[in-house]
């Protein structure tokens, strides 16, 4: 059954959250991102995300991306200051060379923050990367 489906590692293929400003607001804001940093094009991304720790619990929304070029990027969704507090989970299923793809990536509660910034691949921006 499932242990009969070959699904190949990740590689190339991050989210990142990053701190902008929202120029409507005038505040900063911190945004996710799916960033492809592979030779190839991604295309039916699927993206369920969803905060939770011991208590609390978000909904789970999804997000549909259908062709994420090379060495490109993509926001997916805003991150409300209170879900910093919690894990942000993104699933990410997308297909590439033929084949289907699949990857969990995990911001641990607190993680998302201004100390954790670094230089991120393909933006030209600085964020928290998750490999």
């Amino acid at each position: 059954m499932k242990k009969d489906i070959d699904i190949p590692e990740v590689e190339g293929v991050y989210v990142a959250a990053v701190l902008e400003k929202n120029d409507d607001f005038q505040s900063m804001d911190w945004n996710a991102y799916l960033i492809n940093d592979r030779e190839t094009p991604v295309d039916t991304v699927l993206i369920v995300t969803r905060g939770y720790d011991d208590k609390d619990v978000t909904s789970t929304m999804r997000h549909t991306i259908k062709e994420l070029p090379p060495k490109s990027f993509a926001k997916v969704e805003f991150l409300q200051e209170d879900v910093l507090k919690l894990n942000n989970e993104f699933s990410v299923s997308f297909f590439a060379d033929g084949k289907m793809y699949h990857k969990k990536y995990v911001f641990r509660k607190n993680t998302i923050n201004e100390k954790a910034l670094q230089e991120l691949p393909v933006m030209t921006k600085k964020g928290v990367l998750l490999k």
